[in-house]
């Protein structure tokens, strides 16, 4: 058990009245819900393909092109200076099919994986779509990798086509071409003619396909989509996901990110990562709605004047921006009429309460977390627009969806019993969240990494590495990663924890904590603070940061050494990374790190 508590009184529940949302919720009564759904009646809200089989680019795209939301604005991109360009569902089918086409032609076939590296630009969600209708696997890459990730990906996952710009493919891939036996075809975005030497010019290509090409006849099971995930050990894995995830990213979309047919929905993730996939491109598009895309780098104004000037409904966003807006202040939102926004969430990292509450006053919404790994594909558990929030809780799990705690050993190892884990029953208490496996959305395998694949798992449930504590009410509480977790003294202290506590302090924008070994209580909690903007470190700020945590948190769980930084180090989900921090304070490998965050300015 932890020393500290589930949730501090000092963060009241945020209760919820149907009469204030000016659309229905889709979850108005979650207990109805949960009870009434099955996987197989969210399937057949879907269309399916004419003769039978499954296929995501045929639910996201032509089904809609094909009736009445044909010329419904699917895809409006923003660009630097603030004007727009939009793809309607019509053309972007037309769009999609032209891009199978090019594969078709280009003897890619199915199976075979097709990568991006780049920003998120029209071709980007042109890419995506087009490969899935070819019956393709489509794997996105982050466009900040250097050639050492861009390779190990491409080499990993048989990369047969690439992409990508022509300034990324000079400073990523050339060099690396040699090195790269499978990769066939390497398609330029921007190539205007005169492409690079060993590379085609995807816009001529592009102009010659039909624009009415047929989609591949594949079946739920068939493989989609692969994202690698990064591992401790210095080798990414590469989580493979099927076409029935289309399922899950029709039902969360409905129920966790509660989206309308006439919502305007903006979903500020890096298409490198799962979530610029599955929510990025994916579930609004299946629901039919308007996505917007912000070609350029996160700026405080610039988001601020998204919101406002697009008349964005529906955010999804991460801890990490939403903690530089907080850390910027709230007033930096005041002239910006936000009064249509009426869903905000957040993903990839559990949100600290402060944030949660300082939504209200920046956006007139509460942040609503939710959580879910690359591995499950899709939301597991998260706070529904019209229940109850409780700040620091990651929610509760998906209609559909089991989810469970399992006890650990002292070694930090599951505990398995005639081949099933033995579960956690009383409320508050701590263990491994696991999932019942089978949800549409759960990845089929490590690619090329079958053992792995089996040690998710034990007795019917996925084991997710993650440390939880579930109150009475059935709402879930992040704790840290198997590996984070703290132990000292007899207790086990949750980085987490500790870390909202801090970013109460009125000094503190981020924080990022981790256990040193000492003599005595076996590991002591040492802080790593980011300061807020007009804050300079000093020895007596230090002091009473510390003062102040223990004030909160007892002695036992506050930190005993806090050390300032300017940038702690991060992915560009958003997750900080405690590891790496633990790595560079013992002198140990630091293992994978191509997808940490490069350090930016405040906005």
């Amino acid at each position: 058990m932890t020393a500290g508590t589930t949730q501090p009184t000092r963060w009241p529940r945020i209760s919820k009245d149907l009469q204030d949302f000016p659309v229905v919720p889709n979850l108005a009564d979650y207990d109805a819900v949960c009870r009434a759904f099955s996987w197989d009646g969210a399937r057949r809200a879907l269309s399916g393909l004419p003769g039978g089989g499954l296929n995501i680019a045929h639910e996201a795209v032509d089904r809609h092109a094909a009736g009445p939301r044909a010329g419904h604005e699917a895809l409006r991109f923003v660009r630097a200076d603030g004007s727009t360009h939009s793809l309607s569902y019509r053309e972007l089918a037309e769009q999609t099919s032209r891009f199978a086409a090019v594969l078709a032609q280009l003897g890619i076939g199915r199976t075979e994986r097709v990568f991006s590296l780049m920003g998120r630009s029209p071709e980007l969600y042109v890419a995506v779509l087009g490969t899935l209708k070819n019956g393709s696997v489509f794997c996105p890459l982050f466009s900040a990798f250097g050639p050492d990730p861009v390779r190990q990906r491409l080499q990993l996952g048989s990369g047969r086509v690439l992409v990508t710009t022509r300034a990324l493919y000079r400073k990523k891939v050339a060099r690396i071409r040699d090195a790269l036996p499978d990769l066939t075809h390497v398609l330029l975005i921007d190539a205007d003619g005169e492409p690079e030497p060993g590379t085609l010019d995807l816009a001529m290509l592009m102009a010659a396909a039909p624009g009415d090409a047929g989609i591949a006849s594949t079946q739920g099971e068939d493989m989609a989509l692969l994202h690698f995930t990064s591992g401790t050990t210095g080798t990414p894995k590469g989580a493979i996901h099927v076409h029935e995830a289309v399922t899950a990213h029709y039902a969360t979309g409905l129920y966790a990110l509660d989206l309308h047919p006439d919502d305007v929905y903006w979903c500020t993730a890096d298409p490198g990562w799962v979530t610029g996939t599955s929510y990025g491109v994916i579930a609004p598009l299946v629901h039919g709605v308007t996505t917007v895309v912000d070609q350029e780098e996160m700026d405080a104004d610039r988001w601020y004047r998204i919101l406002a000037e697009q008349r964005v409904t529906v955010w999804y966003t991460a801890p990490t921006a939403l903690r530089m807006l907080m850390k910027a202040g709230a007033d930096r939102a005041s002239g910006h009429d936000l009064s249509v926004l009426r869903f905000v969430a957040s993903v990839g990292e559990p949100l600290n309460p402060e944030v949660v509450v300082w939504g209200r006053e920046a956006f007139g919404q509460p942040v609503h977390d939710n959580w879910w790994q690359t591995e499950t594909g899709g939301i597991m558990i998260a706070n529904f627009a019209a229940t109850e929030i409780r700040p620091g809780s990651m929610g509760r799990p998906l209609p559909g969806v089991e989810a469970a705690l399992v006890q650990r050993d002292e070694n930090g190892k599951p505990v398995i019993a005639d081949g099933l884990p033995v579960l956690v029953a009383e409320p508050d208490a701590m263990g491994e969240l696991a999932l019942r496996a089978g949800w549409p959305s759960m990845f089929r395998g490590y690619l090329h990494e079958e053992e792995r694949y089996r040690r998710c798992f034990a007795g019917g449930w996925y084991l997710t590495g993650d440390i939880a504590k579930r109150d009475a009410d059935g709402y879930y509480w992040f704790v840290g990663r198997g590996d984070d977790v703290i132990k000292s003294s007899g207790h086990l202290i949750g980085p987490f924890e500790v870390e909202s506590s801090l970013m109460e302090h009125q000094a503190v924008a981020q924080a990022g904590v981790i256990g040193v070994p000492d003599p005595v209580a076996g590991e002591v909690v040492k802080a790593f603070v980011e300061l807020r903007n007009g804050w300079e470190p000093s020895e007596e700020l230090r002091l009473d940061i510390i003062g102040f945590a223990r004030k909160r948190l007892g002695a036992a769980v506050a930190p005993r050494m806090v050390e300032f930084t300017t940038a702690l180090p991060r992915t560009r989900s958003g997750k900080i990374l405690r590891r790496l921090l633990k790595a560079r304070e013992l002198g140990l490998p630091e293992g994978d790190t191509s997808t940490i965050e490069t350090p930016q300015e405040a906005p």
